[in-house]
């Protein structure tokens, strides 16, 4: 009987699978779909909530054939797997035939990490590809996946990814060398194509999340997402006491408030009647579920009070503070956020400036850099098309990734 009914109910995630197939419209290939060595047998999709994570998982099922049942997602979601283990429904599976399991959501049920573990172990013809939460740490937190498991993390859409879907261009992604010693050859080779700068406002306001191509209004849907990273991704998965929700949205809207600059943890503190601690382990998840950036001074890091406490992304200004977003701090924010993927970013010694990799040097500036620039120092300005030497359009860093 108990076999009987997991039959039943993978017939009907196949036919979920297949629906999802020709109804998933994935008009971006994400630049992590070749980054990602597939002959891995478990493979962990972090990335934080609305940026795609389940689309991303049938676009790579779209590459198999949509009739070969060697490959099926399924979704954590579904109750079936409140009364029943991802190892029996994965036995099933192989045994008529499958090869590829793609699981959405994994952290939804107990016991994930061991049961993955269990997979790994007993099905060594077996693939799985999961997604999770971006505050899930897979291998320092989970000793049953460590040395078995590799993890990547899908981001949001990059400028340049945005930039394609709107004009149907296929524009290549640079490295930050290809960008600091060549900026003004790729420049000249995408202006003929298309005029970035007519786009780069729109991005900055709801171009990093996928959501947006849905018919549903943005802003709301972002606040909402917003609301989830808190309720499900920091309390769920951290086991925070449903009490103290109140309290860390109060620190988060506290922070963004602030703006760009070092918080005053003790007032912080203050303010939400909790501890010193436990208000910077707080910030700490808040980073982790990617509402938030903590930039340091070079050489300092965690535990330590960050030197800035910028918001992740530019789309999060616009929604929690539409009609005064500070256009200065929007635009930093896009620098950061962009460097972020492949280098470490570190607060400069003076204001807008930021300290890349250890030793370079960036500003960001609105309309010219200074009189008198810096030879030493790379100059991101926002409403520049062409730059020279060490000027550069903000938005070319939107093509790192």
């Amino acid at each position: 009987m108990h076999r009987n009914i997991v039959i039943l109910k993978m017939e009907a995630f196949y036919k979920t699978h297949e629906y999802l197939l020709a109804h998933t419209d994935a008009r971006v290939r994400r630049n992590l779909m070749d980054e990602i060595n597939w002959d891995d047998r478990l493979i962990g999709i972090k990335g934080t909530r609305g940026v795609g994570k389940t689309t991303f998982l049938i676009q790579y099922a779209q590459e198999f054939h949509p009739e070969d049942r060697t490959c099926l997602y399924i979704n954590m979601n579904n109750f079936y797997f409140q009364g029943r283990s991802l190892t029996d429904f994965a036995e099933e599976f192989v045994r008529r035939g499958g090869k590829t399991l793609l699981v959405d959501q994994v952290f939804k049920i107990m016991d994930w990490s061991k049961q993955l573990r269990e997979c790994y172990e007993r099905f060594p013809k077996l693939k799985i590809v999961f997604t999770g939460s971006s505050v899930m740490r897979l291998k320092e937190q989970n000793a049953e996946l460590n040395g078995i498991v590799t993890p990547y993390n899908l981001r949001g859409f990059s400028f340049r990814e945005f930039l394609n879907l709107q004009t149907g261009s296929s524009f290549p992604c640079y490295t930050l060398d290809d960008i600091l010693k060549r900026h003004e050859t790729i420049v000249r080779s995408i202006l003929p194509e298309v005029k970035p700068l007519d786009y780069f406002q729109d991005y900055l306001h709801h171009g990093f999340y996928p959501f947006f191509l849905e018919k549903r209004n943005f802003a709301e849907n972002l606040l909402k997402t917003m609301n989830m990273m808190i309720e499900v991704d920091i309390l769920l998965i951290q086991q925070i006491e449903l009490k103290y929700l109140s309290k860390i949205k109060k620190l988060f809207y506290m922070l963004a408030m602030d703006g760009s600059s070092a918080p005053n943890v003790s007032n912080l503190a203050k303010e939400i009647e909790l501890s010193r601690a436990t208000v910077m382990n707080y910030i700490k998840y808040l980073a982790d579920a990617r509402l938030i950036n903590l930039v340091y001074k070079k050489g300092d890091d965690f535990p330590k009070k960050p030197a800035k406490v910028m918001l992740h992304n530019p789309n999060l200004a616009y929604s929690i503070y539409p009609l005064k977003a500070n256009e200065e701090e929007v635009l930093e924010t896009f620098l950061v956020n962009s460097l972020w993927k492949d280098h470490i970013v570190n607060k400069g010694d003076r204001e807008n400036s930021y300290i890349v990799d250890g030793e370079k040097r960036f500003r960001v500036c609105i309309d010219q850099p200074p009189a008198r620039t810096s030879p030493g120092t790379t100059y991101a300005v926002w409403k520049k098309a062409l730059g020279h030497d060490n000027v550069i359009p903000l938005w070319l860093f939107g093509f790192l990734y």
